[in-house]
Parts: C-alpha cells; sequence; structure tokens
C-alpha cells in the first residue's frame, strides 16, 4: 500500500509529462490546473516527529475525486503515501497516544469513524451509528470519543401528511429555510460523547438533545468550534442559539461549555454580540482562547483573540493593538504562547502572542499566504501557498521565521511549468491614497510587445486580494493564455486596517470602483499594454463590479466576465439566505425610504444603469448557489440580449457558488478564455 510520493507523481503524471520531451517547459491549461494534489487535513503526531496530511488528485475523464493520506518527518524526508482506496476518507486524526490514526470513511456505507495504524494497515470500524457521523475528536485520556452527528428534529411534509407518502412539497413558515447550495432537511448538527475503550466505543449521548441550533455552524463550520478541556471532563462548542428570522439576520454565535459530571452547560462568551467560534483549550486547562467578532451582524468584523482566565474569571483582549485579523489560533505546549494567522498588506503571515509580556511578533515575512500553522516541538508545522505556487507544507523555524518544503506534492508538475511572474505595484487613488495591486505576466514576457488586458474585481466584498492559489480564479493559467492581470486592494479589503475595510459598507458603487478605475488608468500608462483590448472579470461581489462597471466603464473595456453577480440589489435584498450580511452592507431592506444609507446603495444598483451597457458580457452562474441566486444572472443576460448587446450564459445546474467538479471547472476555462480571446484577441 505504501508508496514514496515521489515515485507516485512521477507514474501519475506520466500521460503530460513525455521523457522524451526533455526538459521543455508547458504552459498552464485546465487539464494542467485540474490535475495539481490538493493538500488539506494536516495534523502533527503526538509526539512531534510526524506529519500526516491528505492530498486529493481528480480523475477527469470519471469527474470524480480520490483522497488518500500520507506522512513525511517534522524535518523533512521520505514523503509516505499510507493509503491508496477508492473509498470516501477524511477528517483524520491522530490519536492521543500516537498508536492509530483515527478517520471518517464510507467504506461500509454511511460514513462511520475507523481507524488504523501510523503506515495505513489494519483499518478497522470503531462506530456503527445510525445514519452515520460527520466528524469527531478523541479525548485526551482516550476514554471517551466526541462526535458530530444529524438529529431529525423538525417534521417533512410525510410526517405531517402521512397518507401521502409520493407527495413531495415544503411548507415553510420561517426564515433560513436554504442556506448557502441546500435546503433545511430537517435535522441539526449535534455534538455526541460515548466511552471509547480498546477500540470499541459505546453508544453515545447528545450534549445538545432537543435543541434545535446546529454545531458547528452551518455551511462552513469546522472542528475547531468543539474542543475537550485538557482534563477530559469538560466539552466546548460554538453555536448560535437561534432560528428563523432571528438566526438570519445575526451573527452573534456563542462559546458554550458542557461538564460532563454535571450535565449542565454555560455560555462562555455570554454578552459578546459577534461571531464567536474557533476556541482551543491551553495545554495546562487553565485558559481558553478564541477567534471574535465585536458587532451583531458584521460577518466581515475584526477577527480579535480573546483568552479567558478560569482562575481569574477574566477576559484579555490579546490583540487590541493589532489593526488585523487574528485565525487559526495554536496554542505551544507549555501554554505560554497562540500562534496565529494574519493578513498584513495582501499577504497572510504567522504571528505569535506571548502571554508573558502581552505583545505579538511577526515571525514570517514574503510574498505568500501561510494558511495554518501547528507547533511541532522545536519547528511549526504551516501550509503556504501563492500566486505561483499551490499548497505546499513547510517546516518553519519560529525563532528566525526560515522555513523548508516537506511535502513537495506538485514539484514535478511545477518543474515542467512556465511560471507567471508576480509583482507589486502601488496605484494612488482618487482621493490620493496608497493602494496595491497585484500585476501577473505572461511567461517569457517581453516589455518591447503589446498585451491584452484583464481587471480582476475580488469577491466578498471583503476579502483580500492576497497570494491565493486559485483553481478558477487562477492567475497562472490567465497569464499563460496572454493576458497580463492587474488585481487591485481596492476599498474593503482586509489586511490594510480596519478605515480601508470599513469604507465599502454603504458605498458599493462609490469609492471602490473609483479605485478599479484608477488601476486600469495607472496600468494602461505602460507601452506594453493594448489599452483597445483590456477585459473587466470577477465573481461574487466581483461579478457585482463587472456588471457595474459595464454601465460605468467610459470604454475602458471591450470585454466583461461576471460569475454569480448581483445585478438587481433589490431582488437580491429578498433572495439571499443571510440577511444579516444585505443589511449591513446595504444599510437595510429598500423599503426603508428614511435610512439614506439603504438608499444609496439600490440607487447605484448594477440594473439601474444598464441602460449604458455596451459591451460583449459574458454571464456565469450556479443554479444551487442560494446566497446570490441564478436569476441574479438571468436578469442581466435577458436585459443584454434585450439591449442588442452581445451576451453569453453559462449555467451549471448542479453548481453552487463555487464550481467543484473537474468536467464543470473544464468547461468554466474553456467558455473563459474562449470568450475573451474572441473579443479581447
Amino acid at each position: 500500500m505504501r508508496k514514496a510520493c515521489l515515485i507516485f507523481i512521477t507514474l501519475y503524471y506520466s500521460f503530460f509529462f513525455d521523457a522524451g520531451a526533455q526538459n521543455a517547459k508547458k504552459l498552464m491549461t485546465p487539464e494542467l490546473l485540474w490535475s495539481f494534489g490538493r493538500i488539506s487535513n494536516v495534523e502533527v503526531s503526538p509526539d512531534n516527529k510526524t506529519v500526516l496530511f491528505a492530498v486529493k488528485y481528480f480523475d477527469i475523464p470519471n469527474n470524480k475525486g480520490q483522497n488518500d493520506y500520507y506522512t513525511v518527518p517534522v524535518g523533512g524526508g521520505q514523503v509516505t503515501r499510507i493509503t491508496n482506496t477508492p473509498d470516501g476518507k477524511f477528517t483524520a486524526l491522530w490519536r492521543p497516544d500516537g498508536k492509530k490514526i483515527g478517520f471518517i470513511s464510507s467504506k461500509s456505507g454511511a460514513t462511520q469513524l475507523w481507524e488504523m495504524n501510523p503506515d495505513g494497515t489494519a483499518w478497522t470500524q470503531i462506530t456503527d451509528v445510525e445514519g452515520g457521523i460527520n466528524d469527531f475528536k478523541y479525548s485526551p485520556d482516550i476514554k471517551k470519543i466526541l462526535f458530530v452527528k444529524d438529529v431529525k428534529l423538525d417534521k417533512d411534509i410525510h410526517d405531517i401528511y402521512p397518507d401521502l407518502p409520493k407527495a413531495n412539497a415544503r411548507i415553510e413558515t420561517d426564515l433560513m429555510y436554504r442556506h448557502w447550495d441546500s435546503w433545511h432537511d430537517y435535522t441539526y448538527s449535534h455534538v455526541f460523547v460515548s466511552d471509547y475503550s480498546n477500540g470499541i466505543i459505546k453508544t453515545g449521548y447528545d450534549i445538545m438533545e432537543s435543541e434545535r441550533y446546529d454545531t458547528p455552524l452551518k455551511p462552513f463550520g469546522g472542528m475547531d468550534q468543539v474542543n475537550w478541556s485538557p482534563d477530559s471532563k469538560n466539552v466546548s462548542y460554538a453555536c448560535k442559539k437561534m432560528t428563523g428570522k432571528q438566526y438570519a439576520v445575526s451573527t452573534n454565535s456563542d462559546i458554550y461549555i458542557y461538564n460532563l459530571d454535571s450535565k449542565k452547560t454555560y455560555n462562555l462568551t455570554e454578552g459578546m454580540k459577534g461571531f464567536d467560534l474557533a476556541h482551543a483549550f491551553s495545554p495546562d486547562g487553565k485558559k481558553i482562547a478564541w477567534e471574535s467578532m465585536e458587532r451583531d451582524g458584521y460577518e466581515s468584523d475584526k477577527t480579535r483573540l480573546f483568552i479567558y482566565d478560569f482562575d481569574t474569571k477574566t477576559r484579555t483582549y490579546a490583540t487590541k493593538d493589532l489593526d488585523q485579523n487574528a485565525g487559526g489560533i495554536q496554542w505551544t505546549d507549555d501554554s505560554k504562547s497562540i500562534y496565529f494567522i494574519s493578513g498584513v498588506k495582501a499577504t497572510e503571515e504567522i504571528y505569535r502572542y506571548d502571554l508573558s509580556d502581552g505583545k505579538t511578533s511577526r515571525i514570517t515575512d514574503g510574498i505568500h499566504n501561510y494558511l495554518s500553522v501547528k507547533p511541532a516541538g522545536q519547528v511549526l508545522i504551516a501550509e503556504k501557498q501563492s500566486m505561483s505556487k499551490p499548497t505546499e507544507i513547510f517546516s518553519v523555524d519560529p525563532k528566525t521565521g526560515k522555513e523548508i518544503e516537506i511535502s513537495f506534492t506538485n514539484k514535478s508538475i511545477l518543474d515542467n511549468l512556465k511560471i507567471a511572474d508576480v509583482k507589486k505595484r502601488w496605484i494612488k487613488t482618487t482621493d490620493n491614497k496608497d493602494m496595491l495591486a497585484w500585476v501577473i505576466y505572461p511567461p517569457d514576457f517581453d516589455p518591447d510587445k503589446k498585451y491584452p488586458a484583464l481587471l480582476f474585481c475580488e469577491g466578498g466584498p471583503q476579502s483580500t486580494v492576497n497570494q491565493f492559489w486559485s483553481y478558477r480564479w487562477n492567475f497562472q493559467i490567465m497569464a499563460a493564455n496572454g493576458y497580463i492581470i492587474i488585481a487591485p486592494n481596492r476599498r474593503g479589503l482586509p489586511s490594510f486596517g480596519m478605515e480601508w475595510l470599513e469604507q465599502i459598507s454603504g458605498d458599493y458603487g462609490g469609492q471602490n470602483m473609483k479605485d478599479y478605475l484608477s488601476a486600469v488608468d495607472d496600468l494602461n500608462k505602460e507601452p506594453y499594454i493594448d489599452k483597445e483590448h483590456f477585459g473587466c472579470v470577477g465573481a461574487s461581489y466581483g461579478g457585482f463590479s463587472a456588471f457595474w462597471l459595464a454601465g460605468n466603464h467610459e470604454k475602458r473595456f471591450k470585454a466583461f466576465i461576471s460569475h454569480d453577480g448581483m445585478f438587481n440589489l433589490e431582488s437580491q435584498y429578498l433572495e439571499t439566505e443571510e440577511m444579516w450580511f444585505v443589511d449591513w452592507d446595504l444599510g437595510g431592506p429598500f423599503w426603508n425610504k428614511n435610512n439614506p444609507v439603504a438608499q444609496k446603495s439600490y440607487e447605484i444598483s448594477p440594473h439601474k444603469y444598464v441602460q449604458n451597457w455596451d459591451t460583449p458580457i459574458l454571464i456565469i452562474h450556479g443554479e444551487k448557489d442560494y446566497r446570490i441566486t441564478y436569476t441574479q444572472g438571468m436578469q442581466a443576460f435577458n436585459a443584454a440580449v434585450l439591449l442588442g448587446i452581445p451576451a453569453e450564459f453559462l449555467l451549471f445546474p448542479n453548481e453552487n457558488h463555487w464550481v467543484l467538479q473537474p468536467q464543470d471547472g473544464i468547461v468554466w476555462q474553456r467558455t473563459f478564455f474562449g470568450w475573451l480571446d474572441k473579443w479581447l484577441k
């Protein structure tokens, strides 16, 4: 079963890299992009010697992926593949004694907890829970296991009318009947606790019995929201104990602690009004740290590091002097420091907070994004990516920030690929601010030639244009197709301070759009830019930006692409599901005529400028996108056709806000570049 990772990759990619081709480098293609291995689930062994991680490879002809597990020494060395089966498997964790690896698998049907030896042998099924489980964690003393399971508490149409077994209908009486890409299925995600001994688990009990709430929070909450105390006597969990309209308009989640002996639960963060989610006990059990937002309803508020001392019963706002987010918190083994990830000027870096003096220090500094960090003895194990390289695992010296790569999952592909240069460019905005943009140049760039260009509009709207690697909005493949891309960190993006971030709320068509046009005008000063062939592309808020600029660009652009964009803000307000977002960012409902912020937002809706459209536009949408529904794209496409504007509408019936299936992803790329090449070349 075990193979060296390098041998596996060499065999796997022999299709793409013929030995007879010698050292000829290739340009990125959609098929190559989908051939990269995608790293996840990085875990350090209890003895701090070995890193466990997952890699997912996609099979394009069969339109599916396979997730398998690998190990590598903390300091680097032989990468060993320990699983190689098509059975679904995910969420692997080291057992606290290091003798087993627990993981979730669908090998026997429903997803259950399994264990294997650290070398991948001796698979053993541990749970046999009806309906399966979603996730789990071992207690530190290895005497119990907590697991997450869906519990049906609401009535569906067949419960209401049992004499109509073939009926297919829903009856809704409140909000949050659907979320992200799925309808409420009448179940709630609950935490269960069970005794565990010698690989045997007993029937668990629900610590949230009869509660119509989810833990972790849907749709993206992970097991950083559920934890054991070091003495194995308490379980902590994050939860937003609200339903319906109250849930839809609020971000006020809290962290609760359940005591196994008393069976009682108390609210650790009572009185804190924003998101309180990911958290972790200190190894000595004396404190708990968590990530917290201050304001209810503001999902993009500053993420703060808080620490609670159980002895003194006091809270400490640890990152009060840091005008940046703090996420991915990890305690050191001695309970004296906390590592976290924070964005600074469009990169994501590793930081450390020391409890002794209350000071925060920066560990790394580079053109990259660190995604996670985990202490491992004398080093840190971290995931890192950039616009030039997908995620790999690095060993980082916490004293110097020096790093060494240890995974090399995609080395054989990258060594045979032409990589585009990525450079910083500082731009003066219309209000005399300095704005950072990334400019990506085609491989073999020649400044004496002219190139078509693209403005990339970021989504969010509060999502940084940092050094991300995307499998849709991938700058390497855009550059490989001969385009120069400018990606500005316009107003509303994190990592440049809260003032820069918060300016966008209530000003969607305002300063941030001027920032985009400033970036275009600045890049157009370069002699190698073909000003007559400039395009504008973006998704989500970036799709909104493309729609808005289509009516306000003053002949700067010759083609637009909008993916999952908001077109009509009035209908968007009543079609989306997380009402706290539109309430905060748009200022409230459009019928509130006495609210000047809201009225300003709806007045600058892209559909109000559609009469100015004069440029070809491609519109893309996923039919299962319930955040920005596909009817937004339909409205825009219909308007373009009625106006006589060249337009295409690419609709994915089975995709959500993203495009996740391999063949759909390739259709997306081919259509994307087919449209750009038609109008910009």
